[in-house]
């Protein structure tokens, strides 16, 4: 079985940094599931935001994470740190704005099995006033790897904080992760997705989304593709070493610069919600990366982890622990079968 060839600096404080968004989540009592917004009166809050999400399941596997971002000065910014504080994450990089920004808000619709939405309301934000001056260089530097949130591209201060991150990280020797996390809401020009994307993309190591937010990503290089294969070539004649496009219920492909292919099939559950699922995964592969497992084990166990999201109520609170991720595969492949077929394309 194949090795990734990162190689992380084992005396670092830290395993994983996120960058990012920090929000709420208000998703349907289960009894009110399976009708639209319009009709929901009554609803469960959590702690969201992919990059939050991502550091809960990251620290729930049993990783050193710490979280850079803004948080709103009052309640619900009181609310999402002490939650995040409790899952183990190190807060020291999650200031409280100065302003009156607002901690965004995301209403869950859940309509059918195959069918949910996403309500945001992204205006005057919180996590998008995160400022150059919040960045520590020594704090970056003592992580092993640091994850960018396509988000926190959308706009001024949070580009410039999040550019100056990635620099710092080049500097200090972290790996770059690059969580596309495309939310068209938070753009105030959409016409600048493709210049600050493509930026970050072509100075990460690894680069993860779906087939779309890589077209998203990739309109001013390789207009009009379609190929995953394509979209690797170009990323790892950058700075990429693992690429990673979803395809939704089709599964994954991933991508290494030494050659290598592995088509993974998602796990087959019955759909609560069809989000929760990228996060999940992220988290359980960059654990595995960091732990040294086989490829094929930690994208099979991406995605077992993106399967449990995907049927479950919730994205942060459902984050599974290493024991219980470890369970629900063994058992889904016994029932199903190996997920991840490895390929050589040269």
């Amino acid at each position: 079985m194949t090795k990734s060839r990162l190689i992380f600096d084992d005396s670092r404080k830290l395993d994983v940094i996120t960058l990012g968004r920090v929000a709420i989540d208000f998703n349907p009592d289960p009894q009110q599931y399976y009708r639209p917004l319009s009709q929901v009166t009554t609803y469960h809050r959590y702690v969201g935001g992919s990059p939050a999400n991502i550091a809960v399941g990251l620290a729930r596997l049993g990783k050193a994470v710490g979280f850079v971002g803004k948080a709103a000065n009052d309640e619900f910014g009181r609310y999402v740190t002490e939650y995040l504080q409790s899952q183990g994450v190190d807060v020291t990089g999650l200031t409280k704005c100065a302003g009156n920004e607002k901690t965004g808000l995301a209403f869950t619709e859940i309509l059918s099995e195959t069918e949910s939405s996403i309500l945001m309301y992204r205006d005057r934000v919180a996590d998008m006033a995160l400022d150059v001056e919040d960045i520590d260089e020594a704090y970056i530097a003592s992580a092993k790897m640091l994850v960018i949130s396509g988000t926190s591209l959308a706009a001024q201060p949070s580009r410039n904080a999040a550019l100056k991150a990635l620099s710092l990280a080049h500097k200090n020797g972290v790996t770059v992760v690059f969580d596309i996390d495309y939310r068209p809401t938070s753009w105030p020009d959409l016409r600048e997705v493709p210049i600050y994307y493509s930026l970050v993309a072509q100075r990460s190591n690894i680069i993860l989304g779906s087939r779309d937010e890589f077209n998203i990503t990739e309109r001013l290089l390789l207009q009009g593709n379609e190929d995953d294969g394509a979209s690797a070539r170009y990323w790892f004649s950058q700075n990429a070493e693992m690429i990673v496009i979803k395809h939704g219920k089709e599964g994954s492909n991933a991508f290494l610069a030494s050659g290598e292919m592995y088509r993974v099939k998602p796990f087959p559950v019955k759909l609560l919600k069809s989000f929760g699922g990228g996060d999940g995964y992220a988290a359980a592969l960059l654990c595995g990366l960091l732990e040294g497992w086989a490829l094929e084990d930690a994208l099979s166990r991406a995605s077992a982890s993106a399967a449990m999201l995907v049927a479950s109520k919730c994205c942060s609170d459902d984050m599974p622990t290493m024991d219980a991720l470890l369970a629900f595969e063994a058992e889904q492949k016994q029932a199903h079968g190996a997920m991840v077929k490895r390929e050589d394309i040269g």
